[in-house]
């Protein structure tokens, strides 16, 4: 008997969402073109590659910040290498600072 209470109220639950489901057609119609919807879009396609034949080639950079930047950064991203003295101190010899002991 509980079993069939529980099947009824599914039932009556899922009604409501079921109404509500729209009824959609997965299959449309097949259209076919005429001949004169060939023939324009044949046309259309010719007009196109044309155009597409008169766009010249692009010769200049595409970096749109390459005017503002300058080749100064490049060349300063690699400074050069301070020389090490014998005792390893990372100060210049020569320097007034002195090590604390």
């Amino acid at each position: 008997m509980r079993v069939l209470c529980a099947i009824a109220v599914a039932m009556l639950l899922s009604a409501p969402a079921y109404a509500q489901m729209p009824n959609i057609n997965l299959m449309p119609d097949v259209k076919t073109k005429t001949q004169e919807e060939k023939d324009q879009d044949a046309v259309t396609d010719r007009a196109y590659k044309n155009s597409l034949s008169k766009i010249p080639d692009a010769k200049g950079s595409s970096d749109p910040w390459g005017v503002v930047r300058s080749d100064a950064p490049k060349a300063a991203a690699h400074p050069p290498a301070k020389p090490k003295t014998k005792t390893g101190s990372s100060t210049q010899p020569g320097s007034s600072t002195q090590r604390s002991q």
